[in-house]
């Protein structure tokens, strides 16, 4: 069974970069049969699908975030990564990374547990 764990700074200054780890235990990342990704949930606010990686490599973004996104995989080590680049107190939320069989959440099939990220000064 697939297993997937954020990690990273709980705590980000307004316009510094957020950077989370997904390490994922029981399958490989590099199965083409599913995509990798990050989801946030704002505080009263709905999940937001951040952005993906394939098991093939391909990446793909949310076009609102794009310009401040960039996810990456490590192969090596079995993880893939979240950077989000100048970020303000809007960007506070819960982080999930997450496996899919495609790139809509409600193709989401395993979950981490999350992790908060507070965007404060």
């Amino acid at each position: 069974q697939v297993q997937l764990q954020e990690s990273g700074p709980g705590l980000v200054k307004p316009s510094q970069t957020l950077s989370l780890t997904c390490t994922v235990s029981g399958g490989s990342i590099t199965t083409d049969l599913y995509y990798w990704s990050w989801i946030r949930r704002p505080p009263g606010k709905g999940l937001e699908w951040i952005g993906s990686v394939a098991g093939s490599g391909s990446i793909y973004y949310n076009p609102s975030l794009k310009s401040r996104t960039s996810i990456s995989s490590d192969t090596s080590k079995n993880q893939f990564t979240l950077q989000l680049r100048s970020v303000t107190p809007e960007d506070t939320a819960v982080y999930y990374c997450a496996r899919s069989h495609g790139l809509g959440l409600e193709d989401i099939s395993s979950w981490g547990q999350g992790t908060q990220v507070t965007v404060s000064s």
